[in-house]
């Protein structure tokens, strides 16, 4: 075959990669339910991307704390750069084009921070204005096309005992949704309030990342 020839084509992986149509990775059940509503192509993969993500292009989709005041619930943002706890870069790439998302340095963290004091720290130290548990993990993998997640909480807003009120495979854990409610209701109240504008935030996203309207 003519080395020119050869040289033009692209590489398989590399041209099946482009072609696939990416998978929204989601930790939580109702993050993925949120997907599917959109009419995107989901998978569940659990708290902190323990359950195995699916071998395809991949965007990390869900919820997302800020880590500044100045992101409010319901806003949507898409990461250009991800960084771990110590601000060491993890993955960069284009921000996805969501209408609505603002583009942002997200942190990949270990443990739901909730402390609003260790929240701004975090911030300082790493530049980053929102954390989650799972893009990290899913840039590891080397499929990570594009981060898109909605903001349910932050410093001023912290989530409380509903911070536990998910499995490590992202199905509801109902009893702790139900204590929560019982032992803090103004707190749980505002983080479920918070939570479902991002989450009708993040139906819209996958809307749009599905080739629809928003």
């Amino acid at each position: 075959m003519d080395a020119a020839l050869i040289e033009s084509e692209p590489r398989g992986s590399e041209s099946d990669h482009a072609r696939e149509t990416p998978t929204l990775a989601c930790a939580l059940a109702v993050e993925e339910k949120a997907a599917r509503r959109g009419g995107a192509p989901a998978a569940r993969v659990g708290l902190g991307g323990s359950l195995p993500a699916p071998a395809a292009p991949l965007i990390s989709f869900g919820l997302a704390g800020a880590l500044v005041e100045d992101l409010q619930p319901g806003a949507l943002v898409s990461a250009w750069r991800i960084v771990d706890e110590h601000g060491i870069v993890l993955w960069e790439g284009e921000p996805l084009a969501v209408p609505g998302a603002r583009p942002v340095v997200l942190c990949a963290v270990g443990r739901v921070i909730d402390d609003p004091a260790e929240r701004v720290s975090l911030a300082t130290g790493t530049g980053a204005v929102a954390a989650d548990m799972e893009s990290g993990v899913l840039a590891a993998t080397g499929r990570l096309v594009g981060v898109v997640r909605a903001i349910s909480d932050g410093p001023e807003r912290p989530v409380g005992r509903l911070a536990s009120a998910a499995h490590a495979d992202g199905a509801v854990a109902w009893w702790s949704v139900v204590r929560a409610f019982v032992t803090e209701p103004a707190k749980a109240a505002h983080a479920a309030a918070g939570s479902r504008r991002a989450l009708a935030e993040l139906e819209r996203a996958a809307r749009w990342l599905a080739g629809g309207s928003t």
